[in-house]
């Protein structure tokens, strides 16, 4: 995808944004990583979102959201901040549509005691709509999700990672528990395949979550 243009007044107001989001992220990791770690967190981020976003007024946002994601993974496997829940990791293709619907079912079903994270190896532009539109049906709202490239912090920090159809993309790391989910692609699907799809990827998450011995069924 070919990045937005901007004037030369609109790309100083979102790098001013920008900048807005990592002072607080500096705040909030202040005693835990330096200010260099978090700046250099930031503009990786940047960096990899703002090429792929259709919206550039959602960047800083979604900036945010993806270093603190990445900070406090890194955070958890180096052991400087507490882990209080297990953490499961979803990786597909895109994070456009199976391990977001995971991802999202994961954290409805297990009642928050789960903490849940999703990736892609090669993340799309957004999320697929269909998926959107059927989670939705399904209680689970994603429209404030946005694709995610896989980051080596979010499976070190994972205690199960479960991958989708994206092959040997997901790095390796000894003492995390690892499962491979054939699950259909919803690219491309209409509603019907895609409610299946659903239907099955819950089921296999509410055996997970008894697995893991946390939350409630509904």
């Amino acid at each position: 995808m070919t990045p937005v243009s901007l004037s030369l007044a609109e790309e100083g107001e979102l790098r001013l944004r920008v900048r807005r989001e990592a002072e607080a992220l500096q705040r909030e990791f202040a005693g835990i990583f330096s200010v260099e770690t978090v700046e250099r967190y930031v503009q990786e981020s940047f960096e990899g979102i703002r090429g792929r976003a259709r919206v550039l007024d959602f960047v800083p946002v979604f900036v945010h959201r993806y270093t603190r994601e990445r900070l406090r993974a890194l955070a958890q496997s180096e052991g400087l901040i507490a882990k209080e829940r297990p953490e499961v990791l979803f990786v597909c293709v895109h994070n456009a549509g199976r391990s977001q619907m995971a991802a999202g079912l994961m954290a409805r079903l297990s009642d928050g005691l789960v903490s849940v994270r999703s990736a892609g190896s090669a993340p799309a532009d957004e999320i697929n709509p269909a998926v959107t539109a059927v989670m939705a049906e399904l209680g689970v709202d994603l429209s404030q999700e946005f694709p995610k490239p896989l980051s080596d912090e979010v499976v070190r920090a994972a205690d199960v990672v479960i991958t989708m159809g994206c092959g040997d993309a997901c790095p390796i790391y000894p003492g995390k528990r690892y499962l491979d989910w054939e699950v259909d692609d919803p690219a491309g699907a209409p509603p019907e395949v895609v409610r299946a799809i659903a239907a099955d990827i819950e089921g296999r998450v509410r055996e997970l979550i008894g697995e893991l011995g946390v939350g409630a069924e509904r």
